[in-house]
């Protein structure tokens, strides 16, 4: 295709060379292949970079016309560690001089097997013990949900306010960050009851409430929910992010897990914890949910679980995974073996370059950075919480406007729209990162093995655009 757009906006000798040695191309021939890009690229995706990525290396991304950015998003948390890893690129590369595609319905593959070898010692709990592999995140949530409504022979799903679960038509029913991804497209699958999420800002009490009150309040509406809206005998499920993702990078209390659990346990209701954002050491941990201690009885995973690669997958017991009828679950493209032999060489970086060791340190350095540039005096105000686990961070503005005219943390001090402001002038300086949630928050996604001197550079860029725009006004 490359080739076929240099014939048509005359790049240098060939577009392929081009792209493949990295130079900048010149600004008439890159203006145009951006153009071409808004022309013939559907409406529906939104961009944050008006711009051709070319290459990207360890923590960092090369653009067609030369710029060199820092990556504080990982493809939204998907390249942990680092963009073309040589261990998986090479992993993966290998897989495909010998079999790229194995149909998951006719036969097993090796990779297949192999990651499950690889994936068993570290489970959260050893009870999840029986796998299937999708492509995306999305996938794995759909499969979830019929898993849960096929083994406990109910319907309804619980899912929490704010939480983000993909874009297909079950994973868009149970997504509740924000409007936009299913505005237009109702009705949804029904059967979905939403459950408020531990979570200060949308239950309008301060950011230092004690994590048990707010736990207290969240399981008090869950025992209402199964009271008024879905009797524990026709729910099947509660969906849950341990760490609520695109809904404001917040983590929930391992009390608020605890009571959920209890009450699953209690009415025959399976737990089904997300962790395709917060997974594969992304907070700290192997998976966000060991720091509760909590047992779930279906897992989904993917993002960071093949480096880049598409991949998920659903984690669940053979007890319950044996109540499946076979040809209820698969896919075309399930569980390819080059995303899988990448995902073994991932598994193998983890041990082999202590990513976890890597991980807690530069998260206190991260936490150290952001809780001092809150701790300023003139942006007292401003700056309302630092929040998070491991290398999945957030820090939320004020807005003199909020969420509209209840939203008791509005402050008509301070500048209007401050994360999109901020994301858009780091990304002048060099730096990569996004926003989130309906709030005023940016996400801090770096990769898993940054280096420190890259945090300090990326932090630095953070807060003088901070500094920049809450000056501006």
């Amino acid at each position: 295709m490359y080739t076929r757009l240099a014939r048509r906006f005359s790049l240098a000798t060939t577009s392929t060379a081009t792209f493949r040695s990295h130079r900048a191309m010149s600004s008439q021939s890159y203006n145009s292949l951006v153009d071409f890009g808004h022309k013939h690229v559907t409406h529906g995706l939104g961009r944050q970079i008006d711009g051709i990525m070319t290459k990207g290396e360890g923590s960092y991304v090369t653009f067609g016309d030369g710029r060199t950015m820092l990556d504080f998003t990982t493809g939204i948390g998907v390249t942990g560690l680092g963009h073309c890893h040589p261990k998986v690129s090479a992993a993966a590369a290998k897989q495909c001089m010998e079999l790229v595609h194995g149909q998951c319905s006719l036969a097993f593959t090796g990779p297949y097997l192999q990651l499950i070898e690889k994936l068993l010692p570290v489970m959260p709990d050893p009870s999840l013990d029986s796998f299937f592999f999708w492509n995306s995140g999305s996938e794995a949530i759909e499969a979830a949900i019929k898993m849960a409504r096929t083994i406990t022979g109910k319907q309804n799903i619980i899912a929490m306010q704010g939480g983000y679960h993909g874009r297909t038509f079950g994973a868009m029913a149970v997504t509740k960050s924000k409007t936009v991804y299913s505005e237009g497209f109702h009705p949804l699958m029904p059967g979905v009851f939403t459950l408020p999420y531990p979570y200060w800002h949308q239950l309008g009490v301060p950011p230092s409430t004690d994590p048990a009150q707010i736990s207290a309040m969240c399981l008090n509406q869950l025992s209402l929910l199964l009271s008024q809206q879905t009797a524990p005998r026709d729910t099947a499920a509660i969906l849950i992010e341990p760490l609520l993702g695109e809904g404001g990078y917040v983590p929930a209390p391992a009390a608020f897990l605890r009571g959920v659990r209890e009450l699953c346990d209690k009415h025959g209701i399976l737990l089904i914890i997300d962790e395709v954002q917060s997974g594969f050491g992304r907070t700290g941990k192997m998976f966000n949910i060991e720091y509760s201690g909590v047992r779930p009885d279906i897992m989904t995973v993917a993002k960071g679980l093949a480096n880049g690669f598409p991949l998920s997958g659903i984690i669940s017991k053979k007890e319950f995974t044996d109540k499946l009828s076979p040809g209820s679950m698969g896919g075309t493209y399930a569980g390819n073996a080059v995303a899988c032999a990448a995902a073994v060489a991932v598994a193998d970086a983890f041990k082999e370059e202590k990513i976890l060791d890597n991980v807690n340190a530069r998260s206190q350095e991260l936490f150290q950075a952001l809780n001092a540039l809150k701790a300023k005096s003139h942006l007292a105000n401003t700056i309302l919480d630092v929040r998070g686990q491991g290398l999945m961070v957030a820090v939320e503005f004020a807005s003199p406007s909020g969420t509209g005219a209840y939203d008791v943390f509005t402050d008509a001090s301070v500048p209007a729209k401050l994360a999109s402001r901020v994301a858009k002038r780091c990304h002048e300086k060099g730096l990569l990162i996004l926003t989130t949630s309906v709030y005023e928050v940016i996400r801090f996604i770096p990769p898993l093995n940054i280096s420190a001197a890259d945090l300090r550079k990326g932090v630095a860029i953070f807060a003088e655009a901070v500094e920049e725009v809450v000056r501006e006004g």
